[in-house]
């Protein structure tokens, strides 16, 4: 999406504010790392499985919706990261501003969300590893394995480290799925008129979840605490940082696409089933151990492993990132009784990365999820998460709407009318979402 489409529409317009604002920098491939920590954290196992199920049921039909999908996220995941640099301030701040009704919703949220997402993550990372090496310990062994793994990771390494490590994650997902994907040989044809938006009989809720499900929940706010952690913290890093955008969500783009031509070609002719949550990818990888042979199915478990671990790891940097900007804002606001801004310099600085705040997100991440680790159905745990990223979605989509057409966000940089048209769509998917969510659970 073009700038004019992403700023304010009006080009060449003096305000106070842009005639304060420094040059921009020219975008440029030698940037690029934030995009890139989002797309290996967004697509989790989750992710392709919803989207290989897509495949398998209905072929390419859907394949716009996938499409459209990335184009949602890469608005709100543009309008995070434009919030970051144009004000100077962390998304918190923004949210705080809007009343403290924000604040509660985000600390019930993120205590709750992260409970269950630990013991989901973990799970999800051991299931490969206990496909790959079978006669070795219980999955719970590995489950509990990846958690500390993560843990110790992110505890004793900054941003700069933690980008690298995410870089080989995103070329391991990259290389395994795109590879297995041209293994199953797509139909080209199909897939061209599956470009053509259509909706087969009971596919609506599939398609639903195919444009809102895919490319990360509260990750996608992380985009901008990522962004900071960069160095970027003004608006001169406008240009690079929508470029880095792109990157991500078309990497993801390409994943979804990916999978989808598996489920297509691997599964919906011959009409194999496979089993809910994430076994369904251990079951693929039977699949194409018998069509292709042992290495094929290797790889692919190997693929598996990395965007399961891959989506551990930036949650538990991300999502640590904004709990300790929220508990450290809520800290100074009651100390002084005053606003507190500027938050978005700290984050750069690496100020958080090893604050107590950090680093207690980090350990209820990891220690107390393990307890639901021994439940008789850990997947179940899927659900649950399912509905708990369905309420957040809403919640940010809504809110950057609000917090880009005020004047809390230079004139400059509000939304343009192609901006506020894919926030408040986007906003009223997961409405629709959300609600159908826990409709299904109960």
């Amino acid at each position: 999406m073009s700038d004019s489409v992403q700023g304010n529409s009006g080009k060449g317009r003096v305000t106070p504010e842009s005639a304060d604002s420094p040059p921009l920098r020219k975008a440029s491939w030698k940037y690029i790392g934030p995009g890139i920590v989002v797309a290996a954290t967004g697509v989790g196992a989750g992710d392709l499985v919803a989207t290989l199920i897509a495949g398998s049921k209905f072929g390419y039909t859907l394949l716009w919706a996938a499409i459209i999908g990335c184009l949602v996220k890469i608005s709100l995941a543009e309008a995070t990261g434009r919030w970051h640099l144009a004000t100077g301030k962390t998304l918190f701040e923004g949210w705080r501003s809007l009343g403290q009704w924000t604040t509660y919703y985000f600390a019930v949220y993120v205590v709750i969300w992260g409970f269950v997402y630990g013991a989901t993550a973990m799970s999800s990372s051991a299931l490969p590893i206990a496909a790959l090496f079978p006669d070795g310990p219980s999955i719970k062994f590995w489950a509990i394995l990846c958690g500390l793994l993560g843990l110790a990771f992110v505890w004793f390494n900054r941003y700069a480290v933690f980008e690298k490590f995410m870089t080989v994650v995103i070329g391991m997902k990259f290389l395994v799925v795109v590879y297995v994907a041209i293994r199953v040989a797509p139909d080209l044809g199909n897939a061209v008129k599956g470009l053509v938006p259509t909706l087969p009989d009971g596919s609506l809720f599939y398609t639903l979840g195919l444009i809102g499900g895919v490319g990360g929940t509260i990750t996608m706010a992380a985009y901008g605490y990522w962004v900071n952690s960069k160095g970027w913290t003004n608006s001169s890093w406008m240009k690079v940082m929508r470029l880095d955008n792109r990157v991500a969500y078309i990497t993801t783009g390409i994943f979804v696409v990916a999978m989808l031509i598996i489920g297509a070609e691997l599964l919906h002719s011959s009409g194999v089933a496979l089993g809910k949550g994430d076994k369904g990818l251990v079951d693929l990888g039977g699949v194409l151990e018998a069509k292709f042979g042992v290495v094929t199915a290797k790889l692919f478990l190997i693929g598996f492993f990395a965007t399961s671990f891959g989506a551990l790891v930036g949650v538990w940097h991300g999502v640590s990132l904004m709990f300790a900007d929220f508990v450290e804002r809520f800290q100074r606001e009651r100390k002084t009784g005053q606003p507190v801004t500027g938050m978005a310099e700290e984050v750069a600085a690496g100020k958080r990365e090893k604050s107590k705040p950090f680093r207690a997100y980090l350990l209820w991440l990891t220690f107390p999820p393990m307890a639901l680790l021994w439940l008789d159905q850990p997947f179940g745990l899927v659900v649950v998460y399912g509905v708990l990223g369905a309420f957040f979605m809403p919640f940010l989509a809504l809110t950057l709407v609000w917090l880009l057409n005020t004047d809390r966000t230079p004139g400059e940089w509000r939304n343009g009318w192609l901006s506020n048209i894919m926030l408040a769509l986007g906003g009223l998917l997961f409405v629709v979402l959300c609600v159908k969510q826990v409709i299904d659970l109960f």
